[in-house]
């Protein structure tokens, strides 16, 4: 059985592209192909394909969004981002939508037909080179997460930061252009909030908490 693959990108010859590269597998098959987002969720319900390859910058509507409704109204769909942006923002939101993978249109068409195929199989990938990207967001939530706990806001998370390169106070008075009396004050603020005495027992507790 093959799978039935519909082609969503504002480029025709990107489009015929790889309609040519995918028609030497025999287990793929484009079934169809569009240019427009609001299009695309018409030749979904039309031909009911197993895996939407998609761009994200479309006319009539943004790929990202056109990913949410397919995952919303057709679930059993998988759908693979196919595009030239390697941004954190456009991958995080991509991920949000419930896309089943992330690739960049450098791969190769062998590992782009493999990439069909493990989506279509339920699995999630993303471009090898994407990969960091996604840890240091996921770092980044966690990190904001663990100061919301503590109750850090973002100008004491990097007092924080700053603290635990070895940062004097009048270092620090020079990075946030404040006096050195305030510098004392906020840094006792931040000791209370970690339940810490000093600012190596600070750093300490950060590092034990994710903070840093």
């Amino acid at each position: 059985e093959k799978i039935r693959v519909l082609v969503v990108d504002d480029h025709p010859v990107v489009r015929e592209g790889i309609r040519s590269l995918l028609s030497s597998y025999s287990d793929i098959e484009v079934v169809g192909e569009t240019e427009n987002g609001f299009e695309t969720l018409e030749r979904v319900r039309e031909l009911h394909p197993d895996v939407v390859l998609l761009d994200i910058k479309l006319p009539g509507a943004d790929g990202i969004v056109i990913a949410r409704r397919i995952r919303q109204e057709h679930p059993d769909v998988k759908v693979l981002i196919l595009t030239v942006y390697d941004d954190e923002r456009h991958l995080c939101e991509a991920l949000k939508a419930g896309v089943h993978g992330y690739l960049l249109k450098s791969v190769s068409h062998k590992d782009l037909a493999n990439s069909i195929r493990e989506v279509y199989r339920g699995q999630r990938l993303l471009s090898p080179s994407l990969v960091s990207k996604v840890l240091e967001e996921f770092e980044r939530l966690a990190q904001r997460q663990a100061s919301n706990e503590v109750g850090l806001d973002e100008e004491e998370l990097e007092l924080l930061h700053l603290i635990a390169q070895g940062a004097t106070t009048r270092e620090l008075a020079q990075s946030f252009h404040w006096s050195e009396a305030t510098v004392k004050r906020r840094v006792k603020a931040v000791l209370t909030k970690l339940g810490a005495s000093n600012r190596a027992h600070a750093v300490a507790k950060a590092i034990k908490g994710g903070l840093i």
